[in-house]
């Protein structure tokens, strides 16, 4: 194990994160990059929302800065795939702080994200080859274009899961936190030593970020948020195609974004448009607090990375998901019950006063 490399880009990539995010705070509110008090989080001061720059900032540099230390690789396309994910990477950033500035629509967003993904794609980094639950035999796809559309929603669906997850300070980030985490592990446990800076520098960049987004925040993740997700997309597949290791760690939001578009969905409202239906908001207004929000959401995700880590039969994983999503969705419909039963009685008690 790389012992010296590991170190030297997880502190590259934190000692950036930490000098870029105190420049994003002081630069958010000069550029009219900025969450005015309102809305859906329902902070109380003006903040920042330029978290896209201390992200990209920091884990691009501390990964260029990685390939310094000349870890032996075992994959000869990994150069190929590096420049995908940071060109890929640099478009999203780039999206994510006109999203900021402008409040882009659903629409060009998901073009973009698009865009993103074929980018990456167009660099070998998608999905054509996955363990079978049932046997435990690879599969390989050998139609192209089903290998494309595959990826292009594991891209797009991951972005858009991190992106809705980004509503409660810290959250996002230390989720993503938790299954960079994973990631490394395994790809250091399996002898992946050159690609496992990759989650090592997103670690790093993370920690740095979370001196200031944890609560009470002080920048908000912003635009930060899509390209975070195309970033976690890019190294999950980079990481040998372990898909359904992520899958498993984000099993939590990744089925709560699941409920929110099919309850969104079936009350006729636009599965894109925003509300506070996602689960971390529904706890907020329960009474949870910020930090307690966070504990729950990267403790059970850590436990699920735990169980991905030391259970090898894919069956056993693909069961531990399904009753994960299960569990989500009951608690999520016992809640969407609740609030829809108080909304009628509060209608009702009105109409008695009229």
């Amino acid at each position: 194990m790389p012992i010296v490399p590991s170190f030297a880009t997880l502190l590259i990539a934190f000692g950036l994160s930490l000098v870029l995010t105190r420049l994003a705070i002081w630069l958010g509110p000069r550029v009219s990059i900025v969450a005015v008090p309102g809305g859906r989080r329902k902070h109380t001061r003006i903040t920042s929302r330029l978290g896209a720059l201390p992200l990209w900032g920091a884990f691009t540099g501390a990964a260029l800065v990685s390939q310094w230390f000349n870890v032996p690789t075992l994959d000869p396309g990994e150069s190929s795939r590096l420049i995908g994910l940071l060109l890929g990477g640099t478009f999203m950033f780039v999206i994510g702080v006109l999203d900021d500035r402008f409040e882009l629509p659903s629409r060009p967003q998901f073009i973009a994200q698009a865009v993103a993904a074929l980018i990456a794609i167009g660099f070998t980094i998608f999905i054509e080859r996955f363990t079978n639950p049932l046997d435990g035999r690879e599969v390989v796809i050998q139609q192209f274009l089903i290998v494309v559309l595959l990826s292009l929603l594991w891209f797009m669906g991951m972005i858009n899961t991190v992106n809705f997850l980004d509503g409660v300070d810290g959250l996002a980030a230390s989720v993503a936190m938790v299954a960079a985490t994973v990631t490394a592990i395994h790809m250091l446990r399996e002898g992946q030593y050159s690609v496992a800076l990759l989650p090592i520098a997103l670690i790093g960049t993370l920690l740095g970020f979370l001196v200031f987004n944890y609560p009470p925040a002080r920048i908000f993740l912003g635009g930060g948020a899509l390209y975070l997700g195309f970033t976690l997309a890019c190294v999950g597949i980079i990481a040998g195609a372990k898909v359904a290791l992520l899958l498993l760690v984000m099993g939590l939001p990744i089925a709560d974004v699941a409920w929110q578009i099919f309850d969104r969905v079936r009350h006729g409202r636009n599965p894109t448009q925003g509300d506070r239906g996602h689960l971390h908001f529904r706890l907020a207004d329960t009474g949870w607090r910020p930090g307690q929000i966070v504990a729950l959401y990267a403790g059970t995700c850590a436990l699920f990375g735990i169980v991905a880590l030391l259970t090898q039969p894919p069956l056993f994983k693909l069961i531990t998901l399904m009753v994960l999503a299960a569990a989500v969705v009951v608690t999520l419909f016992v809640l969407s019950s609740r609030t829809e039963r108080s909304a009628r009685c509060q209608t009702s008690s009105k109409k008695s006063d009229i």
